[in-house]
């Protein structure tokens, strides 16, 4: 049965459901600005390797806290235009509340929220959950820095093309590799098929070039890399 929760408990089941999560967490706010004790949190669920999504519709971290979340491979982050739901869900249970992601709100604000369990509210968690998913495909997905990463339409169009060359995108290889699109990167810099240009963008190397890696510049779907299909990553 669902459960109504004032301010401190909406705080207190808030850092219960990170903490508990076992296979994913999706935090969606308007407002990006974590406290310490949710920080502590999801790096915690980052070395865990769970799956944490976090849309927003406003930032406003500081620089060095940009760099801490471009440093958890594991938290992806969504933008989204005109956001404004507060609902944050695990694997077993979803809180939509007036609480926003944000320490402001969380220490200074009165607030409300329900508490919804999966196991005894299942098709009301369900909902929630369906709601979430699709604010998430409406979302632009954007690394931290806040270069937009192309959508699933646009990867399957560069896909396409890539295919007729006989070789993988980015995203394919990662698929195949069981790596994200960064990671990817990072690890294709690391064995000097790419340099990094700054603004995490990256160009071929020499020895990149001459193993098959192909830059495309400019495309309907934006630049991307070409990897040949038995690339080897350190």
């Amino acid at each position: 049965m669902a459960k109504f929760l004032n301010t401190s408990g909406t705080n207190y089941f808030l850092e219960a459901l990170i903490k508990d999560a076992k296979d994913r967490v999706i935090l969606i706010s308007p407002f990006l600005r974590l406290n310490d004790r949710i920080k502590e949190l999801l790096v915690d669920k980052d070395r865990l390797k769970i799956d944490v999504r976090i849309v927003y519709g406003k930032s406003e971290l500081q620089p060095a806290e940009i760099e801490w979340l471009r440093s958890l491979p594991y938290i992806r982050t969504s933008f989204c235009k005109n956001l404004h739901a507060k609902c944050y869900l695990s694997e077993d249970v979803c809180i939509v509340t007036s609480l926003n992601l944000y320490e402001f709100s969380q220490v200074n604000n009165n607030e409300m929220g329900i508490l919804i369990s999966r196991s005894e509210d299942t098709q009301l968690y369900k909902d929630a959950y369906e709601e979430a998913q699709r604010i998430i495909r409406i979302s632009d997905e954007v690394r931290i820095s806040l270069e937009r990463v192309p959508s699933e339409s646009e990867t399957a169009g560069a896909s396409e093309e890539g295919a007729d060359a006989g070789k993988l995108t980015t995203s394919k290889l990662g698929q195949k590799l069981g790596l994200k699109t960064a990671q990817v990167l990072e690890r294709a810099a690391a064995s000097g098929y790419l340099e990094a240009m700054g603004d995490d963008k990256y160009g071929p190397t020499a020895k990149g070039e001459q193993a098959g890696v192909e830059y495309i510049a400019k495309s309907r779907f934006g630049p991307y890399f070409l990897w040949p299909l038995d690339i080897q990553l350190n």
